[in-house]
Formats: structure tokens, C-alpha cells, sequence
């Protein structure tokens, strides 16, 4: 699949309690410590301490994770 077909993909951090992110396709498993995300740009793995999914539309691929977030870490796709 060439990118020009891939679903927008943005990601918004503030001060590391806030990720907001569109382009999310799926959640493949979610706890207070990791949250691991699907999108067309690679599998997301989310890390922190006291995670919560706030908003997750998949219709509109809009998710909202509070929480302190220490890292972010792509995985490309097979």
C-alpha cells in the first residue's frame, strides 16, 4: 500500500499527561501501563504510568489518552 493511501496520522503530547492522536485504527490491548494502538504509519506501543483511555471513536480513528506518558515506540508493519 503506497502512503498517498494511508489514513492521516497525527499525534498531539502535552506536557506528557495529554496524547491525543487521529489515524488510530485499532487497540489491540490497553493497560494503566501500556496501550498498544494499530495505524497505517505502524503499530503504536504507548508507555506511562496511570494510563486511561478517554476517547477512542474508531469510525473517526480519534483516541485521547491521559495519564503520564513516557515513551512512544513504533513498530513497523509485516
Amino acid at each position: 500500500m503506497s502512503q498517498d493511501n494511508f489514513n492521516k496520522h497525527t499525534l498531539l503530547l502535552e506536557n506528557r499527561e495529554i496524547l491525543e492522536m487521529t489515524g488510530i485504527m485499532d487497540v489491540e490491548s490497553f493497560n494503566e501501563e501500556e496501550i498498544y494502538a494499530l495505524c497505517d504509519y505502524g503499530d503504536l506501543l504507548i508507555k506511562g504510568e496511570g494510563l486511561h483511555i478517554e476517547v477512542l471513536d474508531l469510525n473517526t480513528g480519534d483516541m485521547k489518552i491521559s495519564g503520564r506518558i513516557t515513551a512512544l515506540v513504533y513498530s513497523e508493519k509485516s
